[in-house]
């Protein structure tokens, strides 16, 4: 299976958060879903799911840790930074239950190169594309894109299953 060419990139800062933090983040996004297909999506950014209390309470030590390690601050509503022209979106994990129904508990955890990192699963990643499909700004914007990985997943549970 091949590597998904921004995995590295998102081990090194699942690292920084272990490290600094001790949090094992959720895998998320084109990314998460390339990292469990082995197929490259082309995915243009890293989503990343922590706990909401770096988000709000330990934001400013959070902000101060990346920014330390050279990432910049590019969308502070959004969690987003950037770093080598690569941008890391965080949001928060609990929301995951609130979005599309799926428990923290049913989260897998893999360990690449001593990172431990959470992932969904094939039909967790349905779940959530199918609730993105229904969600206001994601209809506007990326209804399209949702569509397409809707299709692709369900290709690849059909042939899990055959």
């Amino acid at each position: 299976m091949p590597t998904p060419t921004k995995l590295p990139l998102f081990l090194d800062n699942a690292r920084l958060l272990q490290n600094s933090f001790d949090i094992t983040p959720l895998l998320y996004g084109s990314l998460g879903l390339e990292y469990l297909t082995g197929e490259d999506l082309n995915s243009d950014d890293i989503d990343i799911l922590i706990y909401e209390k770096y988000l709000t309470d330990r934001w400013d030590e959070f902000r101060a840790t990346l920014e330390k390690e050279g990432y910049v601050l590019a969308d502070e509503h959004e969690h987003t930074f950037c770093k080598d022209g690569v941008c890391y979106s965080y949001a928060s994990i609990e929301e995951l239950y609130s979005f599309a129904g799926i428990p923290l508990t049913k989260l897998g955890v893999k360990t690449e190169e001593d990172v431990k990192f959470r992932l969904l699963t094939l039909e967790q990643y349905r779940t959530v594309y199918r609730a993105s499909s229904k969600d206001g700004y994601r209809v506007k914007v990326r209804n399209k894109k949702d569509k397409e990985k809707i299709k692709f997943i369900k290709e690849k549970l059909k042939g899990k299953n055959e």
